[in-house]
Parts: C-alpha cells; structure tokens; sequence
C-alpha cells in the first residue's frame, strides 16, 4: 500500500502545483483590462516612486535583475530575453481579448520603430489566449511587428519577484535597462509619449 500511495502523493503535489499557476495567471485576468493602474507591488521593500501618470520607476542602484524570460514565440521560434542584455528592453504583457491592449498597440508598434535604431528591443507576452492564432491575427491587424513569447497560462509573468516592478494587470509594461534591470512599469494601456518617458531615460545612461 505504501508503495502505491507514494506516486498518487507526487501526482496530487504536481497537479496543485498547476493548479496554483492557472489560479494565479487567472487573478491577474481577474483584474485585467479594467484601467485601475494600481501602483502596488506586493511585499518587501519596493524602492520605486510611482508618479502621477502612473508610472513607476526605480533609480539604477536599485534596480533589481529580471527574471529569467524565455520560451517560444507565436510564430514558434526560440527567444531569450537574456540575448539582449546590453540593450534597453521594453516587455508589453498583452492578449487578444484586452480591449485596452487593443487600445495601446499601435503606440506600441510605433515606439517599436522609432526606438530600434537606439539600441530598444520590444518583446511582447502574450497571455491567456486560447490558441495562438487570434494573437497572431492581433499583431497582423495592428503592425505590431516585433516578437511575443506565448504565456497562456501566464507562467512567465509569476517569474517576477514579489517587491519589484511585477506585472500585474493586463496590460503591464516594464522596461529593462541595458544591464537587464527591472527600471520602470506601468499598469495600463501607454501611449506613445509615456512609453517615450520609460525609455529615453534608458537609451542616455551610460
């Protein structure tokens, strides 16, 4: 009997392990797209200052690294947001169904452009999307042309730590400085001049 109990045990941990993932992911639809733009950050000590266009940033010697982010594309290719360390990195957490989402992508898809030739990469997550073609059919729609990792249960976004700058909302935008340091986020849908006051200050530090 004990040798039988003991593969039900680790089968029930993997199951809530799962199951804790999708309940997490879910909470934050919960609150997604509903334009709160809450500032907070969970526990421990946030060392960032979130100002009146609800945009939170830390000071460089606070900054804290980001997570490791990598999986597959929509399209299905590899991406690690390592691979771009040395270069300001802006991750947009979307989905197809978000109507503010909808609502911010073309600034996205501009920003995108404009900042490239500085040395910015975009990367979006894309979550809680049921199949990966309705996202796909988004970016077509918008000329969002830079990549998105698929996230539909939102694993990647539980990767950030508690007391940083973590996503919590869909949207979130968080910009990684050029040493791959959470640096600055918002919590609702961007225009083009506030992603421009998230990222120029990154494109000048040396």
């Amino acid at each position: 009997m004990s040798r039988n109990r003991a593969p039900r045990r680790r089968s029930y941990r993997r199951r809530a392990a799962l199951l804790t993932a999708v309940a997490a992911a879910g909470a934050l639809t919960t609150t997604a797209c509903s334009g709160s733009g809450s500032s907070s950050s969970g526990s421990g000590n946030t060392n960032y200052v979130t100002g009146s266009t609800g945009i939170s940033a830390v000071a460089k010697a606070d900054r804290q690294p980001a997570p490791k982010l990598d999986g597959e594309t929509l399209e299905g290719k590899p991406l690690n947001v390592d691979d771009f360390k040395g270069k300001v990195v802006v991750l947009n957490v979307w989905g197809s169904w978000c109507t503010p989402c909808r609502a911010e992508a073309k600034h996205l898809a501009k920003a995108a452009r404009d900042t490239k030739p500085k040395g910015v990469e975009f990367v979006g997550i894309n979550t809680r999307d049921n199949s990966k073609q309705s996202a796909i059919e988004f970016e077509k729609k918008f000329g969002v042309t830079y990549p998105s990792l698929y996230d539909p249960i939102g694993k990647l976004m539980l990767r950030f730590p508690k007391g940083t700058l973590n996503p919590q909302a869909i949207p979130s935008t968080i910009v990684l400085d050029k040493d791959g340091k959470i640096a600055a986020r918002t919590l609702a849908a961007v225009s083009e001049e506030q992603l421009r006051k998230m990222i120029d200050p990154l494109i000048a530090e040396k």
